[in-house]
């Protein structure tokens, strides 16, 4: 089984700018809008699909530990405006029912089917905040957050943040998200906005040996 991690934060908010930290040969990058990189280095395996059962193979036929789907939401965007007009009445209901299943599956089937137990895959999330003050991840309709709740189905959920020019990671909640790493992984509450820094603590903590990179 793979180790899926949530990272979300507001746009700008230095998401995409944490991997500029992993070596060009080090990772897959999954980009699923297309969206050009905040930095100069280009990573040498990258694709782009919507596809949940794609993305489950591409993450299976290559041997690299690190795998990085940025930005998740926009499977479900690609859902919902692929289908949202021609909706309505019940099949409305059910369009929301398919991006809660598409959400769901993804992350299931990185626990299920990635055959490398030491295969981390990042789901990089935009943030959004209810009506009860609480930040989590932005999502389509009510239905996924009712019946799924994805950081329910996973161990870590890093928060990204930006004050003041400063980005950062939070690895503990303030009482007003869904920030939370298992004890003792991260000293601080606040770490470098720096992906690789997290993905070493992450196998230091399990007793992996720390992922090197691809050899040409």
């Amino acid at each position: 089984m793979g180790l899926p991690v949530l990272i979300y934060g507001k746009s700008g908010s230095g998401k995409s700018r944490s991997l500029k930290f992993f070596e060009e040969n080090e990772i897959v990058l999954l980009n699923t809008e297309r969206k050009e990189l905040p930095f100069r280095k280009r990573f040498k395996k990258t694709g782009s699909s919507d596809d949940i059962g794609k993305i489950i193979a591409t993450i299976n036929q290559n041997p690299e530990k690190v795998v990085v789907i940025d930005d998740a939401g926009y499977i479900m965007t690609h859902l919902f405006m692929a289908n949202h007009r021609n909706k309505k009445g019940n099949a409305s209901f059910e369009m929301y029912d398919d991006i809660a299943d598409a959400m769901y599956e993804l992350v299931r089937r990185i626990k299920t089917e990635v055959k490398d137990p030491q295969k981390i895959v990042y789901i990089i999330f935009h943030e959004d905040t209810d009506d009860y003050g609480t930040t989590k991840l932005r999502t389509i309709g009510k239905q996924l957050d009712r019946k799924v709740c994805l950081e329910g189905m996973v161990t870590i959920c890093i928060r990204c943040m930006s004050e003041d020019g400063r980005h950062f990671f939070r690895t503990v909640t303030d009482g007003s998200d869904i920030t939370k790493t298992p004890e003792e992984m991260f000293a601080e509450p606040e770490i470098e906005n720096n992906l690789k820094l997290v993905d070493d603590t992450i196998r230091e903590f399990y007793g992996w040996e720390k992922y090197k990179k691809t050899e040409e």
